[in-house]
């Protein structure tokens, strides 16, 4: 059985004010596919009778396949927030690879999936409508785990080395918060600049600078939507800037919008309407 994982969802925007509309599971990958995986995800919702929702994600260093009724699609990582419409009723599960984890089953750069996404044939050659309507139809999530561990551990690719080691690398990126730079970047891993800078282009699909980017972003909208409002400086300050001017203009770089115009678009989702 695969255990839930229950660490907070990060990168969902605003996730606490939606929360009613959705339910978000987690779930550790089995020992034989682990190496590649970082979790399952499985997502259900119910807007019968309501309006289309608009949800807005900051993308983690990820590819994600994702199983979807007519929509299974492989996601590469987005430089920037992407937003998924949500409407009806229904539910997706999703495979989220490790840092560096999906190199393998493309054998080509990540960094050609960069804002964009490819078919389940495309990579896996695999036919998309029996693959669907075998994990969709499973009768729950322990069911449909299984079959989808079973697509993955038919499939799976010799282990690279490089994996662990550019997992390790992300790792620390997200965890030290003096890592603000892709100097600092270099600092931590004693690799030198542009060997870095290859090594996440072929392996995770965007730059060192843009992952410190997005733990970072990830903290601060976490923070926002839980209604920890710290001053803007005490909250730079904590999350490793070295100025909170530098912190508000990549919230805004990435996110479309200050993080005070952010935290009040949280407060009015979150406030009774009369």
């Amino acid at each position: 059985m695969n255990e839930a994982v229950n660490e907070l969802p990060k990168g969902v925007l605003h996730l606490a004010g939606n929360d009613s509309k959705f339910s978000l599971m987690r779930y550790a990958p089995s020992a034989e596919t682990e190496y590649f995986v970082q979790h399952y995800w499985i997502v259900r919702w119910d807007l019968r009778g309501k309006e289309p929702y608009h949800q807005t994600v900051i993308a983690h260093p990820n590819v994600n396949l994702v199983f979807e009724e007519s929509n299974t699609r492989i996601y590469g990582v987005g430089k920037s927030t992407s937003v998924r419409v949500v409407q009806d009723h229904g539910w997706v599960i999703g495979i989220k690879f490790k840092p560096g984890g999906f190199y393998p089953f493309l054998g080509a750069p990540v960094s050609s999936l960069t804002d964009r996404s490819a078919s389940l044939e495309d990579v896996f050659g695999s036919e998309r409508r029996s693959w669907e309507r075998s994990i969709l139809s499973a009768p729950d999530d322990q069911s449909m785990l299984s079959r989808t561990e079973a697509f993955l551990s038919e499939r799976l690719p010799e282990k690279d080395p490089n994996v662990s080691l550019v997992h390790e690398m992300v790792m620390a990126f997200r965890d030290d918060r003096s890592v603000i730079r892709v100097e600092d970047a270099v600092r931590v891993t004693g690799m030198n600049k542009r060997a870095l800078q290859r090594l996440f282009d072929r392996y995770v699909g965007v730059s060192p600078k843009s992952v410190i980017k997005r733990y970072r972003l990830h903290e601060a909208a976490l923070r926002i939507d839980k209604g920890e409002l710290a001053d803007w400086l005490d909250l730079s300050m904590e999350l490793g800037y070295y100025d909170h001017s530098h912190f508000i203009r990549d919230f805004k770089s990435v996110v479309g919008m200050s993080p005070e115009e952010y935290r009040q678009q949280r407060e009015n989702l979150t406030t009774p309407s009369t």
